[in-house]
């Protein structure tokens, strides 16, 4: 039988072309983002630089995002993989799959925080 990995939700991911107060920029995204903790919904929204690479399947809909203990076996489960994992900062490593039709990404904290926290 195979053990249970943790999958916990985490946000929902909403492209926005507002800017929102307290953005933070990532680089190897070429995107601003909000911290969903500080949203009551837990929404995360995302404003994209016009030469952003991430695929338009990604910039184009809403995502799932979930914690994960294990990244590499969450994303060897997908449908097709969207953007390979990277890391975010020091604390952070993240994919973007297709599953189901729908888009998800799955996150892997390396430890608490969020970009300069």
């Amino acid at each position: 039988m195979r053990e249970q990995t943790v999958f916990e939700f985490d946000h929902v991911g909403i492209t926005t072309t507002t800017k929102q107060p307290e953005e933070d920029w990532v680089e190897q995204s070429r995107i601003w983002v909000t911290n969903p903790r500080n949203h009551p919904q837990h929404i995360e929204f995302l404003r994209y630089a016009p030469d952003s690479g991430v695929p338009a399947l990604v910039r184009d809909n809403p995502h799932v995002a979930y914690r994960v203990d294990d990244l590499a076996a969450r994303v060897a489960e997908a449908d097709e993989v969207l953007i390979a994992p990277f890391a975010v900062g020091d604390f952070l490593e993240v994919a973007f799959v297709l599953k189901h039709g729908a888009v998800f990404e799955y996150m892997h904290y390396l430890k608490d925080g969020w970009f300069g926290q």
